[in-house]
């Protein structure tokens, strides 16, 4: 089973200097959040329960959206993302890795006697820039090397040149 790392969105969006350095609204710093959540949990092999926040608005139900590995879950009216991550955490089997991602000192408090990790925000924001960054250099060795060998990146008429030339024909 994959480990399972739980994010309070607002809570990392509220810590992540790069939306503030920018001006992002709410809306994109969420898109952001999700597609860079997105590429970690490929990349890390981890289910992610992406939860924002609906204490405020005028949702009956929670609204869940898959976007794999990452599940991005909306709480109900007057429900506060704490409350649905606590209840998460005690839903999930003992023996599964899970990792909540707040700098909200009590509700670290309360997933680390559940047994789960904790990860502050600025933990999480690092480890995202870190993968990317991989990724980065990973396709950039990608692009250098995507051939077995040279002969792969020449032009077709030059290559059948020289295996004319290697065979001994002028």
């Amino acid at each position: 089973m994959k480990p399972l790392l739980i994010v309070d969105g607002y809570n990392i969006i509220g810590a992540w200097p790069e939306a503030a350095q920018h001006g992002w609204d709410f809306e994109e710093s969420r898109e952001k959040l999700l597609h860079a959540l997105r590429d970690y949990g490929g990349y890390a092999g981890c289910e992610i329960v992406l939860v924002f926040d609906g204490y405020l608005s005028d949702r009956r139900t929670v609204t869940e959206e898959d976007f794999p590995p990452v599940r991005q879950v909306y709480t109900r009216h007057a429900e506060t993302a704490d409350s649905y991550i606590e209840r998460l955490v005690a839903q999930t089997p003992r023996y599964r890795q899970v990792t909540v991602a707040t700098s909200d000192g009590l509700e670290q408090s309360q997933v680390l006697s559940t047994g789960a990790t904790r990860m502050t925000a600025r933990e999480l924001l690092r480890e995202l820039r870190q993968t990317r960054e991989e990724g980065l250099r990973r396709q950039n060795l990608q692009r250098l090397r995507p051939g077995k060998n040279i002969g792969d990146h020449l032009p077709e008429a030059l290559r059948a040149q020289l295996e004319q030339m290697r065979r001994g024909g002028d």
